[in-house]
């Protein structure tokens, strides 16, 4: 283990003094996305929760227009009086204006509406929306809320008419009751994000450093200067591979430290609370089955870039891997994907499923032993591959 360990530290003290290696260990994930994620978390939160600067001038508030309702003065003025929407005149280009965003919705009030509900006779508002456009749909949810309850009202007043009883029309409720505990709950929006992140800036931690290793000394002529030393080849790998796994570690750990602090400090600052409880004893178990991913990640990344004839041929090999490892993190993320043993031999799917359930606390040891080993013996083919090839002069001086 000391030429190892002594490769290992000559390694990772060149590494560290590359800047754009702490620009890609250190700064990125500590200060640029947890910088990135809260701005884009504090513009969310203030678009749907955007409230009129003055009520009385309705300024802010998300333009309506109103179509017809001349004859039907109760509800109008009941429209008026809810102040969540600032009240356009009727235009016969209403659709483009909704499409155009220049007002967000509009409505259509039949003629004699008022009489038709008195009267008992069948009627409908049509409301006009732009479908999948964010504050459409929230003012299509708020103009759907108000007349419901206009309707409650109408039935209400119905029933009190003719002497009967509300529950004449209204027999149950339904009522909503979670059963899961907070560490569940958590760990069902942890499950679908956590992974996904720790996957990919293993992944991304991973790639400069191995392409400087490998790629990078052929381009710059240490490579064989590093050979001509009293070091078996195969100590010589095991270093890399280990300065790359501790980069790569390096950099997920970081960025879940800082995220969880930029979190912790979006919740603070009187927006609105993510629903996120973290058991210490879940996190330990998804950082212990990271491990062998962490390995198998850093190997390929060494060896893909020992087969590589330069820095740029490297990076296009490695790239493609980021993609690769984004779909099976994605299909996992997915409601109703859930653990299987079919997918337990699957890289980088069967982690992110397993992490799913520790996250929740509900992982069976069956899984975590099927998932540990499989993962563990690709991590060996890998380091076992990145051994071969550094071995071969035929893929070390490759031109």
């Amino acid at each position: 283990m000391s030429p190892i360990a002594i490769v290992y530290r000559k390694e990772l003290r060149d590494l560290l003094r590359d800047w754009r290696t702490i620009m890609s260990m250190i700064i990125v994930p500590v200060l640029v996305v947890p910088l990135l994620i809260c701005g884009v978390l504090k513009i969310v939160n203030k678009t749907l929760n955007e409230k009129p600067k003055n009520e009385k001038t309705m300024e802010g508030a998300p333009k309506v227009m109103l179509l017809g309702g001349e004859n039907s003065p109760d509800s109008v003025a009941a429209l008026r009086q809810l102040k969540k929407f600032d009240l356009v005149p009727a235009s016969a280009d209403y659709t483009n204006l909704i499409s155009s965003k220049e007002i967000r919705a509009a409505v259509e009030i039949p003629p004699d509406f008022d009489a038709a509900v008195e009267g008992e006779r069948k009627t409908a508002i049509r409301i006009y929306t732009y479908e999948g456009e964010p504050k459409s749909m929230l003012v299509r949810q708020q103009l759907e809320e108000f007349f419901r309850r206009r309707a409650e009202e109408v039935v209400r007043r119905r029933l009190l008419a003719h002497k009967l009883p509300e529950t004449l029309v209204t027999p149950f409720e339904i009522k909503p009751t979670n059963v899961a505990s907070p560490k569940q709950v958590s760990g069902v929006v942890l499950g679908m994000i956590l992974p996904y992140l720790m996957i990919i800036m293993c992944l991304t931690g991973a790639i400069y450093p191995s392409v400087d290793l490998t790629a990078g000394e052929k381009e710059r002529g240490t490579l064989e200067t590093l050979l001509t030393s009293p070091v078996a080849r195969t100590q010589l790998v095991l270093g890399k591979v280990l300065v790359v796994l501790t980069a790569s570690l390096a950099t997920a750990a970081l960025t879940i430290t800082s995220n969880s602090l930029a979190l912790a400090f979006f919740n603070s600052g009187g927006f609105a609370k993510l629903p996120v409880t973290l058991s210490p004893l879940a996190l330990a178990g998804v950082c212990a089955v990271m491990m062998p991913l962490a390995v198998l990640i850093s190997s390929l990344t060494v060896a893909v870039g020992l087969f590589a004839r330069s820095s740029k041929e490297a990076n296009t090999y490695l790239q493609p891997m980021l993609l690769l490892a984004i779909i099976p993190a994605v299909i996992a993320a997915l409601p109703g994907v859930d653990f299987k043993y079919g997918l337990a031999f699957i890289p980088i799917l069967n982690i992110s499923l397993l992490c799913k359930e520790l996250l929740t606390g509900l992982c069976p040891w069956g899984h975590i032993v099927v998932v540990f080993g499989s993962t563990s013996l690709y991590a060996a083919l890998a380091v076992a591959a990145a051994v071969a090839l550094f071995k071969r002069e035929s893929v070390l001086f490759r031109t």
